[in-house]
């Protein structure tokens, strides 16, 4: 796997990408990944080469978008893959006119932003995640991210030295079965109330 020139991305390391993908799979039954702050493309192209169907790379840097064709190639996954320079809340917002839909996305935003919750309740509004869809956000581990918002439900967290990685569910239906479960609970109290 080749690395992006310069300083500008810190790439996931195999310890950690190992540990993530025996969390997460370790193998996949097709799917579309979403790999929104690609660096080098690590994370998109092991899913694929774990079995998910279809990948889209999205970077601000153009070094990182070369380098992630580049590597695209090297692991014969070109045909699997789009890799688009893009900032990442532009991108979702194209992905989403387009009706695109993903079971697997990959947030790694430079540490210094902690926008990762936010980006994630963008992808929500916008219809692109597949029921139980699985997010993995990466982050550095003195910051701390909800473990339940929306309808993002936490799976796993862990830290690996300076690095923070959060596995969320996506429930399509989590708002409103919560909804529906106490408005059945109030009428089953008010119903026990007048026997």
């Amino acid at each position: 796997m080749k690395a992006v020139p310069g300083m500008g991305t810190r790439p996931t390391t195999d310890k950690v990408k190992e540990a993530l993908f025996s969390m997460i799979g370790p193998y996949f039954e097709g799917g579309n990944v979403l790999d929104l702050f690609a660096g080098t493309g690590g994370l998109g192209i092991e899913a694929l080469s774990r079995g998910m169907d279809k990948a889209i790379f999205v970077d601000l840097d153009y070094k990182s978008v070369e380098t992630v064709k580049e590597n695209l190639k090297a692991a014969g996954l070109t045909g699997q893959a789009e890799v688009y320079k893009n900032d990442a809340e532009r991108a979702i917002k194209t992905l989403a006119k387009r009706g695109a839909s993903f079971d697997l996305v990959f947030l790694d935003p430079p540490y210094r932003l902690k926008h990762g919750d936010k980006l994630m309740e963008r992808m929500d509004e916008l219809n692109l995640l597949e029921d139980q869809a699985i997010l993995v956000l990466e982050y550095e581990s003195s910051f701390d991210y909800r473990d339940n918002f929306g309808r993002f439900r936490m799976i796993r967290k862990t830290d690996y030295g300076e690095t923070g990685i959060t596995i969320y569910v996506y429930e399509k239906e989590n708002e409103n079965k919560t909804e529906s479960d106490s408005m059945e609970k109030e009428e089953q109290s008010r119903h026990g109330a007048t026997t």
